[in-house]
């Protein structure tokens, strides 16, 4: 099973993520996410033996309950690339409000599944949305101006659970399936 710890995005904010995105329709190059599937990863696990997850579970609701955050407010803004603006691999929107409550999440669940063995995150948690992956540099330019030059408001959402997500490969693209979902006390 192909596995990440992800906060939901609601369905409601699926139309702002694709008018967002219809910014960059311009930039070639761009291979954009499911504006439905929009979520923002805590952890990415990567491949998991189904035998593994109910340990996983018991770590990732511990990891929820230490980390001692209740139902909280997200606001979505900005917007920015991984690695730099130099080269570019991700284009995504950020926060502008409950990034502390994400990275004490975050901060929680990785020392719990380090702890398991899964790898460590080898950068900072930067709590983010993709918008899309980079997959050449044909819109390189655009992508720049854009996000120089752009502060998009996306919306806000209610925090209120975590969920362990699986990650199908298709040919049309990633499909999610909820594993298990662990709400904030």
């Amino acid at each position: 099973m192909r596995l990440f710890v992800s906060v939901d995005l609601p369905d409601d904010l699926a139309a702002p993520v694709a008018d967002l995105q219809a910014e960059f329709a311009e930039a070639s190059g761009l291979n954009f996410t499911d504006p439905d599937q929009a979520h923002l990863t805590l952890k990415f696990l990567g491949e998991v033996a189904e035998d593994r997850v109910p340990t996983l579970s018991r770590e990732l609701r511990a990891a929820v309950d230490e980390a001692d955050v209740s139902p909280f407010t997200v606001r979505f803004d900005g917007l920015g690339v991984f690695p730099d603006l130099e080269y570019i691999s991700v284009v995504w929107f950020g926060t502008e409000a409950g990034g502390a409550e994400l990275t004490r999440l975050h901060e929680a669940i990785e020392q719990r599944t380090t702890a398991m063995g899964f790898d460590e995150e080898s950068h900072d948690f930067t709590p983010h949305v993709t918008l899309a992956r980079m997959e050449h540099a044909g819109g390189k330019e655009l992508v720049q101006e854009l996000v120089s030059e752009r502060d998009p408001t996306i919306g806000e959402m209610r925090v209120d659970e975590v969920r362990l997500t699986e990650s199908t490969l298709t040919e049309g693209g990633p499909e999610y399936a909820t594993v298990e979902r662990f709400p904030l006390e």
